[in-house]
């Protein structure tokens, strides 16, 4: 089978799908295809290793309805027409569980440096204005003791909960649509309604699958509702909380701080990264500067996944009759 790549992957990628008998192709320059370049070269081939901010849409599955998988080298996958492949029994696979550590890493990591206001203080230290101490000036928040409020409570979020509890103390909350027993055994989490969420967080972090439900779910209202010393904290998608509400709510001192920035910042004027309290780190996409949310173990793994084929179906009918 000869399959295409979209970027390139870690070489373990290739040795499996070549020891498979499969010929592989992989896009080599630095930048993105734009949809119609991925679709001449998918029409070329009978596999496809996709990223996630490719848009297979149901323009494209229907372009490549010959295509045998398309396998994501991700754990997201809302930028895929599950129902549009589906229906061309097309199977879809992605890579949950790998980056699970690696993403709750990065939260956390987000979380203390906004805590610290690290970036912020890093900043002032290359501006040269740290000649003189101010015992009061740019303090920042303590963390022991505080509650966690998780907004999905699935894998990353269990890990991020863990974290928290295990370095902190701190009391977790959260708000699914189902109860997380393994989180509620293990660590006393208490699930609560979307409003106390709100209300009782400490800090607020977001690790659900974005979806038309979840989109803009935290807006001004949202952040109006939180404690003034809350930390927001999204290593989700971007689209899950409106990016000006959270410039404004910032400038307002609704929040503590928050940890997010996606490229929606390019059209706002990189609000965000003035805002004192806002670590200003880059997290997507991968064109700017980034704190990768994979390890170099972790992106081995990530990418032997997809190689084998959809390990984890999104649409299993489609495989299993397959």
């Amino acid at each position: 089978m000869k399959v295409f790549v979209s970027r390139k992957i870690p070489e373990i990628g290739y040795e499996l799908l070549k020891n498979a008998g499969h010929e592989v192709t992989a896009w080599g320059d630095d930048r993105p295809l734009t949809q119609e370049e991925l679709i001449q070269y998918a029409k070329q081939h009978h596999g496809l290793i996709c990223m996630n901010g490719e848009k297979i849409n149901s323009h494209f599955v229907n372009e490549c309805r010959h295509l045998k998988v398309i396998s994501l080298y991700s754990v997201g996958y809302d930028n895929i027409d599950i129902a549009a492949a589906t229906q061309l029994k097309i199977p879809v696979g992605n890579t949950p569980d790998v980056l699970s550590d690696a993403t709750a890493d990065i939260a956390f990591t987000l979380l203390l440096m906004a805590s610290r206001k690290a970036i912020f203080q890093h900043k002032r230290i290359l501006n040269k204005q740290w000649d003189f101490f101010r015992p009061t000036a740019n303090l920042g928040i303590e963390l022991k003791n505080k509650t966690l409020g998780v907004f999905g409570l699935g894998r990353i979020g269990f890990e991020m909960a863990k974290r928290c509890r295990g370095a902190y103390n701190m009391d977790i909350i959260y708000h699914n649509r189902s109860h997380n027993l393994q989180a509620e055994n293990e660590l006393n989490a208490r699930m609560v309604s979307f409003d106390e969420l709100l209300l009782q967080s400490d800090v607020l972090s977001v690790h659900t699958a974005l979806t038309p439900e979840t989109k803009g779910k935290f807006d001004y209202a949202a952040f109006s509702k939180m404690k003034k010393n809350c930390i927001f904290v999204n290593t989700a998608r971007g689209g899950m909380h409106n990016e000006e509400d959270l410039i404004k709510a910032l400038n307002e001192n609704l929040l503590w701080g928050a940890s997010r920035i996606h490229s929606e910042l390019l059209k706002l004027g990189l609000g965000l990264m003035r805002c004192a309290t806002v670590p200003s780190i880059w997290c997507r996409p991968d064109p700017y500067p980034a704190i990768r949310t994979s390890p170099f173990d972790a992106s081995a793994v990530a990418c032997e996944l997809p190689a084998r084929n959809p390990v984890t179906c999104l649409n299993v009918d489609v495989a299993a009759s397959r």
